[in-house]
């Protein structure tokens, strides 16, 4: 993103400005930018990004680090896009509200691999995601704890950076079941993580609304779609999906039938357990209200 001097010392955060203008570079259809911030949907059409009341200030990321005389700190900003776009389809917007974990290069392990099916075709698209689960969190929604997720390119490749611990490498595709490896890394390490995945059983969907009553137009909820899964031997819940829905609107999400563990959150509101089946071939009904 750019190079400067500091002062030697130890600074506690960074603020991020979001752009308001397009710049004259071109995109990944190699057409010129038409917002500052946008989207492009599978379809390639152009979805201009809102960007929520007080981040026009920037974006604070409170991450310590040290500048050292005669040295070069170098920290890697990974910006997490599927967890930061926020579907509002009812009102025809789109919402950005950033996730951004900083690492320090020197400390951080990187990650990397392909992922195929069980023919051995690489499979592009994949959404691989480093999970980490602990049985004994106080509040529902840090059972399962995505620490960083990409998809795979045209090669079935992969890279993430992560701070040094162990992890479940989470790969999902919609017709594909989920596959799961369990990782530990340590500071510095590098390692190879290939993932093979199995076609689905038929698919169904869940759909429904989300409403947070006394919430305001920008404020979202999160639903994660949880599975026990085998991790190497051991049997772990994992995030197959997730959803970034405002407030009021509906939503509608394609899984493979089995039965999942739903968690809804919101800013401000006592987590949600939820369960639901999901039927091959129909549709699922799922509201989710949170009351104040």
């Amino acid at each position: 993103m750019g190079i400067t001097e500091l002062e030697t010392g130890h600074y506690t955060q960074m603020r991020l400005i979001i752009g308001k203008d397009p710049d004259n570079g071109i995109n990944i259809l190699s057409e010129g930018h038409p917002y500052a911030n946008y989207i492009v949907d599978d379809s390639n059409t152009y979805h201009e990004l809102k960007i929520p009341s007080g981040l026009q200030t920037g974006i604070k990321i409170v991450n310590g680090f040290d500048i050292n005389e005669n040295q070069t700190t170098e920290l890697i900003l990974d910006f997490d896009a599927s967890r930061s776009i926020i579907m509002a389809g009812n009102s025809g917007q789109w919402l950005l509200k950033p996730t951004i974990k900083v690492l320090d290069e020197v400390e951080c392990s990187i990650i990397s691999g392909t992922v195929a099916d069980d023919t051995g075709d690489i499979l592009e698209g994949v959404l691989v995601s480093a999970q980490i689960y602990d049985f004994n969190a106080a509040d529902a929604k840090d059972e399962v704890v995505v620490q960083v997720s990409t998809v795979t390119d045209e090669e079935g490749s992969y890279t993430i950076f992560l701070k040094p611990g162990s992890y479940n490498i989470v790969g999902y595709k919609d017709g594909y079941d989920p596959a799961c490896e369990k990782i530990n890394t340590v500071s510095g390490s590098a390692h190879t993580q290939n993932l093979t995945l199995t076609a689905a059983v038929p698919t169904g969907t869940v759909s429904g609304n989300v409403t947070i009553i006394g919430g305001s137009d920008e404020q979202h909820i999160t639903l994660s779609f949880r599975q026990t899964a085998q991790c190497d031997s051991a049997d772990e819940h994992i995030e197959v999906k997730s959803l970034n829905i405002a407030n009021t609107e509906d939503y509608s999400v394609s899984l493979p039938a089995a039965t999942y563990r739903v968690i809804a959150s919101t800013e401000g509101r006592t987590t949600l357990e939820l369960g639901v089946g999901v039927v091959a071939g129909e549709d699922t009904e799922l509201l989710v209200d949170f009351t104040p």
